[in-house]
């Protein structure tokens, strides 16, 4: 058996980022809940600042405005950031909603 997470969605780390602010609580199977910050989203994934514990390949799974209950699985992490991939890829309508509510702030969000 392969070790590490097999993604179904292809890897798009040029996707665009938008930038936030939002504390979230992820579930972990074996640590439980998680505290951890995010500070960019895209369709594809998000990036946390601050340590969590975790190793390449391991998943949580969060709970985002609009979009509800979601697993991620840790893609990779470099000194107190972590970039995690969702297990599926956001629709448009429903990302967009979910940027409204996690950064209010119209002049901070990425032109549509």
């Amino acid at each position: 058996m392969a070790a590490g997470a097999q993604l179904s969605v292809t890897d798009m780390r040029r996707a665009a980022r938008h930038p936030v602010d939002f504390p979230v609580i992820g579930e972990h199977r074996r640590l439980g809940d998680l505290h951890m910050h995010i500070v960019n989203v895209s369709a594809q994934g998000f990036m946390t600042s601050g340590e969590i514990g975790l190793t390449k390949g391991e998943r949580v799974t969060i709970r985002l405005p609009r979009i509800g209950r979601i697993e991620a699985h840790l893609i990779w992490a470099l000194d107190d950031r972590c970039g995690f991939q969702f297990e599926r890829i956001l629709r448009l309508e429903d990302f967009l909603q979910m940027i409204d509510t996690m950064q209010p702030n119209p002049r901070l969000r990425r032109a549509r």
